[in-house]
């Protein structure tokens, strides 16, 4: 009985519109055969709750909605969590690298927006992100765009992670000018 319940549970909650997805790229395939030619899918999904967590994933089948829902299940398994500034950009510039690809994101002001191509979009949309600039070099496969993205994401540091890692207060961390330079010596007539 028990067993029965935690099987509806898990359904319940795999089922609840938490996570946004967003399809990326459809690759058709074909397998050419002895009665003609057999056509396979490969999808790749991004996953994300718009507060700070994102995942993508790869699946692959002989139908579009089932290499889909594969793809969608992978990204979900594989979600990380990235602290944002404000809710809305990042703490600091950033580069990710995957083979060729090669990316920079910048944090950006209020107001700005996303500016960011394709694949890269998409993973910040999903992220929650609403002010950032971003250019990829390199690649333009967008399975290499999307993980030299994520390289770059995990590198992204907080104030508290850094104020943690180093035993201080965030305060600590974030003063940078504020304090009064020691006085300069008064220059003496001659």
């Amino acid at each position: 009985m028990a067993r029965e319940d935690n099987r509806r549970e898990r359904r319940d909650r795999d089922e609840t519109p938490e996570f946004a997805d967003r399809l990326v790229a459809i690759n058709r395939v074909s397998k050419t055969v002895k009665g003609g030619k057999r056509f396979g899918f490969a999808a790749l999904v991004v996953v994300g709750d718009q507060k700070g967590r994102v995942g993508f994933g790869k699946g692959k089948a002989k139908e579009v909605p089932e290499a889909i829902r594969k793809a969608t299940e992978a990204a979900k398994r594989g979600m990380m969590r990235v602290p944002l500034r404000e809710g809305r950009t990042l703490h600091h510039d950033i580069e990710g690298r995957h083979g060729a690809g090669k990316v920079v994101m910048r944090t950006a002001p209020h107001g700005t927006g996303i500016i960011a191509g394709g694949p890269m979009r998409a993973v910040f949309e999903m992220l929650g992100l609403q002010d950032v600039v971003a250019k990829s070099n390199g690649s333009q496969n967008p399975y290499n765009m999307i993980r030299a993205t994520l390289d770059g994401l995990r590198k992204q540091t907080s104030p508290r992670m850094v104020a943690q890692r180093r035993g201080k207060k965030v305060a600590d961390i974030l003063r940078r000018g504020d304090e009064a330079p020691a006085a300069a010596p008064e220059a003496v007539d001659a």
